[in-house]
């Protein structure tokens, strides 16, 4: 039988409330790993589970800081420990970015796991029993070998790289948009992969090997019709800023006032990405804007630009090296 790591860092799976109709208002990190755990039985025959817990907040809490606190403990937990693979609860809301920052830093190919819950473990019909199981049992799957950090929720696997939470409530929030999911968890208990990831990841990263003690600061400018440069020349003027990330309207524009802005901070050292906001497809070159010497993130949604842009940064800082990045991860 598989060891399964489970690390609980909160989120609505761990949350409470008196009123089970009530899904808005409860508390999260009320229950922890092992209160969790014990409400789902049905894990011990699919493999020996042992928890920690490492926070019981709110995913808008999470910070870089608990990143590098994850990253410790995931790696830690599969190459000192022996664990064949880490099921990590996590608020859902910022779920995805957690996901990706490890699909970037660990460095193996044992299964890492994400999962939550749209309803509290308190509400009726929970999400939350069946989203645990369905990790457990794909990270304790040898399918799931190799294929990078996963999100399981709804029965749905999905890459990292690619899934984004699409709804405030409904259950099947988790989307991977043109892509699809990566497999499913099937009712005859199955752990089914119909593809597997083919940017680099995990063991084949880059900075799955290197030591990070900090972040750099990259921050997120959302453009819309009318937005004025002011907001990015405030962020280049605080000195501390070392990248933004635009999420731009279509296929990765922005506005005149933004343009004029964005060549100021790229002549103050501030490197630019250019993410879309629309959700799928790929932001390309443009001839238009080569003078603000920018970087194009693909089809990375602007909170996972970001993360590459601050993990790129920790070892170059040219615009050819990081754009080699976002074509490769």
């Amino acid at each position: 039988m598989k060891r399964i790591k489970l690390i609980a860092t909160g989120g609505t799976i761990s949350a409470h409330h008196d009123n089970r109709a009530d899904f808005r208002n409860y508390v999260t990190g009320h229950y922890s790993g092992r209160e969790l755990l014990e409400t789902v039985p049905e894990l011990w025959a699919v493999a020996e589970v042992e928890v920690e817990d490492l926070a019981g907040i709110s995913s808008t809490h999470i910070s870089a800081d608990h990143w590098l606190q994850l990253r410790a403990l995931v790696q830690r937990s599969l190459s000192r420990d022996g664990y064949d693979g880490v099921v990590i609860t996590h608020g859902t809301n910022t779920l995805e970015e957690t996901a990706y920052f490890l699909h970037l830093t660990v460095d193996t190919d044992k299964p890492i796991v994400l999962t939550g819950a749209q309803r509290p473990l308190s509400s009726l019909s929970t999400d939350a029993h069946a989203n645990l199981l369905a990790a457990v049992r794909t990270a304790a799957a040898d399918e799931a070998r190799g294929k990078g950090v996963l999100v399981v929720l709804n029965d749905q696997i999905s890459c990292a790289r690619e899934v984004t939470k699409t709804s405030t409530y409904r259950l099947e929030t988790f989307r991977s948009g043109d892509l699809g999911p990566l497999g499913f968890v099937d009712p005859d208990d199955r752990v089914v992969f119909l593809r597997a990831p083919t940017r680099r990841h995990t063991s084949g990263s880059e900075f799955a090997r290197i030591e990070i003690t900090a972040l750099p600061e990259v921050e997120i400018v959302y453009s819309y019709a009318g937005a004025r440069g002011d907001i990015i020349r405030f962020l280049t003027g605080t000195g501390r800023v070392r990248g933004i990330v635009v999420a731009g309207t279509g296929a990765g524009r922005c506005s005149g006032e933004e343009e004029r802005a964005l060549r100021e901070a790229v002549a103050a050292g501030v490197r630019v990405v250019m993410s879309s906001r629309v959700g799928t497809g790929r932001v390309v070159p443009l001839e238009a804007y080569r003078h603000l010497d920018y970087v194009t993130a693909d089809n990375l949604n602007p909170q996972k630009a970001r993360i590459l842009l601050m993990l790129g940064l920790l070892q170059r800082g040219d615009r050819d090296g990081l754009q080699r990045l976002f074509d490769c991860y």
